[in-house]
């Protein structure tokens, strides 16, 4: 019998504001366990604010969000051992040699002496890093640079990917490469990345909702009923 796992991301009610400006109205989200779900909106939309929330950056207004089980809020250290965070901006220290940093990221992720190496080299092996590892960030393509933000979120194999708009800005090339890679961690990952590129959402999740002006206004299997462009218009 198969035994069905357990949500990977649990919104209950969440809602963000500012003042009297309200970022997230209500959201009640389930992300499946293994799945790559897509947040589509427009620039503006809310999804940046979810995914900082889930990712200890921002605290909720209201409602409740819990990652692989554990309480983002109650227990924050806890959460973020289990998630890996790549913001739209790729953050990352300029100078530092790519393996250096992917290094310094694992240590920080409490990745020991023992399995470091091994840790690291997985991950390059992954990201097909090995012919810029002695490079420093700063001298790098974006592509590469996008690469080596998912390197250090993936080191220390955390349950739940969180990527914000991770194809923005690449070239065709790029973008395909990125594509092909987000869907490769599904099953070993649950990913939860945010658009606001139909196209893209369609060839890359399995499941998407559409977020505007702040609320969730409905979630569907890609593949299923309508075509995927008529049903988002129908919402927005």
């Amino acid at each position: 019998m198969v035994v069905e796992q357990p949500p990977a991301v649990v919104a209950s009610g969440v809602s963000k504001s500012y003042g009297s400006i309200a970022a997230l109205a209500d959201i009640d989200l389930s992300v499946r366990s293994g799945e790559v779900f897509c947040l589509l909106g427009p620039n503006g939309s809310g999804k940046t604010t979810f995914i900082r929330l889930l990712a200890g950056y921002l605290l909720p207004s209201a409602g409740s969000l819990r990652l692989a089980g554990i309480d983002v809020v109650a227990d924050p250290i806890a959460a973020r051992r289990r998630i890996g965070y790549v913001p739209e901006s790729v953050p990352a220290y300029r100078d530092m040699r790519v393996r250096e940093f992917v290094s310094f990221m694992a240590r920080l992720r409490g990745i020991d002496a023992a399995r470091l190496s091994t840790a690291v080299e997985r991950v390059v092996e992954l990201l097909n890093l090995q012919a810029v590892t002695e490079k420093p960030i700063r001298a790098l393509s974006r592509g590469y640079r996008q690469r080596v933000g998912l390197a250090q979120a993936l080191v220390h194999e955390p349950d739940v990917v969180v990527l914000d708009e991770p194809t923005n800005g690449l070239d065709p090339r790029q973008i395909i490469e990125v594509r092909n890679l987000i869907r490769s961690l599904a099953g070993r990952h649950t990913v939860l990345m945010s658009s606001h590129i139909l196209g893209e959402v369609g060839r890359i999740a399995d499941r998407v909702g559409v977020l505007l002006d702040g609320r969730l206004r409905g979630t569907r299997t890609v593949g299923d009923g309508a075509d995927l462009e008529d049903w988002f218009l129908s919402l927005t």
